[in-house]
């Protein structure tokens, strides 16, 4: 197995931690449909009413979007991180900005999808410009990232890690970017056969049905905070694409 150096500075994990997100534009349909799915929006931090599901108890929707309504309705282009001693979210979004302006908006088609028992809007078909983009994102920010606390480096370790997953947690601090990315906007937690995930499906193949008629439109990056493990990630600031 491939090792990698440790960095020097160690993370304050009590500090605030930042990720690159891909969000779609506030206010559109696309937008909508996942704050209100979720019960919050990540660009305002408000919390939403949940749409009721047929055969489902509104707490239990309330549980199986859980954690996904704590991350925002996003994908994700960088992992949450602390950032390293010297750097600020000044410096941070200074990058992000020289970075966006030099890049080009493009769509991708989206489709409802199962990835290993979560629910998730993922791209149908693949497309290489976003798995480029992700990549971009990945390797040109990884001078903000503090190396991970031993304790969420052997968290992720107990997913079961490939090799090469592995080696790419040492890399970069998550073992599913690079050739391991898959884009994917998260709707659930991970469901067993039964009642409570037919409901679920029934409730998002309907309610996804016009969302996904018509490409999603790519056209900015965005870093997003938490302020503590317990709290949200919000949006920080969303730098569109010069193109």
């Amino acid at each position: 197995m491939a090792m990698f150096p440790p960095f020097p500075d160690a993370p304050d994990t009590r500090a605030p931690r930042y990720a690159l997100y891909y969000l779609p534009e506030p206010g559109s349909p696309l937008a909508e449909f996942g704050a209100r799915w979720l019960g919050r929006d990540c660009a305002t931090g408000e919390m939403l009413a949940q749409p009721g599901v047929p055969g489902l108890a509104p707490e239990t929707l309330a549980d199986i979007t859980a954690s996904a309504r704590n991350y925002g309705f996003h994908a994700t282009l960088k992992a949450p991180f602390h950032l390293k001693a010297g750097q600020t979210e000044d410096s941070l979004r200074d990058a992000m900005r020289a970075r966006a302006a030099s890049l080009e908006a493009f769509d991708v088609g989206l489709a409802l999808r199962d990835l290993g028992g979560f629910l998730a809007l993922m791209m149908a078909p693949s497309d290489h410009r976003m798995t480029e983009l992700a990549a971009v994102c990945v390797r040109e920010f990884e001078p903000f990232r503090a190396a991970l606390a031993d304790r969420d480096l052997e968290r992720r370790r107990k997913a079961n890690l490939s090799s090469q997953q592995d080696t790419l947690l040492q890399r970069w601090g998550y073992p599913y970017v690079m050739e391991e990315f898959r884009f994917h906007m998260t709707l659930s937690k991970r469901l067993s056969d039964g009642p409570d995930r037919a409901a679920v499906i029934a409730a998002l193949e309907s309610l996804t049905a016009e969302v996904t008629a018509r490409p999603a439109r790519i056209d900015a990056i965005s870093l997003v905070k938490q302020d503590s493990r317990d709290a949200p990630f919000v949006l920080v600031e969303r730098f569109l694409f010069a193109g």
